[in-house]
């Protein structure tokens, strides 16, 4: 379930006072707008007939993973390992790698979590699908999807052809199963993701592989159709909680922020600069293409620089200067590395209570 009053990832006592007894910072999570926005996005996926499989690197807590599934997610999305290793612990079983795995070690701890769940990971190269099948075993296969750059300018085959001729590597190595292929592409770059996963379902195909999987991902496009004509699967992670960058993307409004970074004023040193108690070790350096470093709820008013404690609000914007010890809720730019940065969150819900929560994969990064 998500957690909430007396959940297994959240403290037996409510926080004396609620939001107002809270120590900053501090992210605080509206219970009921995440499973809004885990409601609305499963139903859309039902709708259209594609198959929902999170990314929990957004969240990282194994009490929201598993309420995913429980509203119908075939499975979830991490990007590490140590990620995967959490969530196979907590009970989830069917779990993609959408990261490279290179290394004895990694390598060596992939066989392991293969023999406690299905696992399956992605690759863009035949030196990684070498490392895989010398890893893999028998009781214990892989599968594997090709991932394809189709835009997004990080890992992935850069042609049709390449992942064609991937995909026959993978079919023919021992203990590895190729699955389908796989793409994260740019925002706004969905058609020329689906030109580019269409025509290489049909060359894997046409080189006999069988390519039951096709799956695209990102939250700012997640809500338009463009491209998803021989998707299968999607994943998105950020549309959990949302952030500055989602509202800017259109795929959603504030009320659907659902996470916020509570900050204290700590000094108001000019008429147009107030000090918080939040900086880039509370909501990440990432900006994520975003003016400043988080926005003030409600209002047009940003963090224009931080350094490690502090954040700086330009507030000339605001109908009124804050005051040393006021309290702010801040709009991060980007969610999934504010997340990482906590041990634990707050849980707030509706009537007001309060419980912290486990962040179980924090710092799981490799």
């Amino acid at each position: 379930m998500i957690p909430k009053a007396g959940g297994p990832q959240c403290g037996r006592n409510p926080v004396a006072g609620g939001v107002d007894g809270l120590e900053t910072p501090i992210p605080v999570m509206n219970r009921s707008v995440v499973e809004n926005n885990l409601l609305r996005w499963q139903s859309r996926c039902d709708r259209i007939g594609l198959k929902n499989r999170p990314h929990a690197k957004t969240h990282k807590m194994t009490a929201l993973a598993h309420r995913q599934i429980a509203l119908g997610a075939a499975g979830i999305t991490v990007q590490k390992l140590g990620e995967a290793e959490v969530m196979a612990d907590a009970g989830i079983t069917d779990i993609l790698v959408t990261f490279n795995i290179v290394g004895g070690a990694k390598l060596s701890r992939l066989a392991a979590l293969a023999r406690a769940a299905d696992i399956l990971v992605t690759a863009d190269c035949p030196q990684v699908v070498d490392g895989l099948a010398a890893a893999a075993d028998a009781g214990a296969p892989v599968g594997v999807l090709v991932e394809c750059d189709t835009g997004g300018a990080r890992t992935g085959v850069q042609s049709p052809d390449d992942a064609a001729q991937l995909a026959l590597r993978i079919s023919s190595a021992p203990h590895l199963s190729f699955r389908g292929i796989a793409t994260f592409p740019a925002p706004g770059g969905r058609r020329k993701m689906g030109e580019f996963l269409a025509e290489a379902r049909n060359r894997v195909i046409a080189a006999g592989c069988a390519c039951g999987c096709v799956s695209a991902g990102g939250t700012p496009d997640m809500w338009r159709d463009a491209g998803l004509e021989t998707v299968t699967e999607y994943r998105a992670g950020t549309y959990v909680f949302n952030d500055q960058s989602v509202i800017t993307s259109g795929a959603c409004a504030e009320e659907n922020c659902a996470v916020d970074v509570l900050a204290t004023v700590v000094s108001v040193p000019t008429p147009d600069r107030a000090i918080l108690d939040a900086g880039s070790k509370s909501l990440t350096s990432d900006k994520l293409g975003e003016e400043g470093f988080g926005r003030l709820r409600g209002t047009e008013a940003r963090l224009y620089a931080v350094t490690e404690e502090h954040g700086m609000l330009d507030t000339r914007s605001l109908p009124r200067q804050p005051r040393v010890g006021d309290r702010v809720r801040i709009i991060p730019n980007h969610i999934c590395p504010v997340i990482n940065l906590f041990d634990r969150i707050a849980v707030e819900e509706e009537s007001g209570v309060v419980r912290f929560a486990a962040v179980d994969a924090r710092g799981r990064v490799c």
